[in-house]
């Protein structure tokens, strides 16, 4: 077998592991690590087709290394809106409480 099938269809692997883990893991910051899992798996399925029996096509190279940017970038801004959603929620049930969140003597 070719060394770029093999990494095509790890790549396959991790992609449809990746989308199983998105459907049914329901914390947000499991799901961020799933979407990364498919990233991963997406990025070795273009290294993996763009490596020829001759030479190696650059387009697909140049294509995952700008989305390995794109992934790290994304990741960065995904992490800080989850946290800012757990503040969210922490500050919410603190509101609710019926001593309106104050803290005890």
């Amino acid at each position: 077998m070719v060394t770029g099938h093999v990494y095509a269809l790890t790549g396959a692997v991790l992609a449809g592991l990746g989308l199983f883990a998105f459907i049914t893991l329901r914390h947000p910051l499991r799901q961020l690590l799933a979407i990364n899992v498919v990233g991963a798996g997406i990025f070795l399925i273009l290294g993996g087709l763009g490596r020829g029996a001759d030479a190696t096509d650059p387009f697909p190279q140049a294509l995952v290394i700008t989305g390995i940017v794109v992934a790290v970038a994304l990741t960065a801004f995904g992490a800080a809106m989850i946290v800012r959603l757990a503040e969210a929620r922490v500050a919410t049930k603190a509101a609710t409480r019926p001593d309106g969140g104050k803290p005890g003597p």
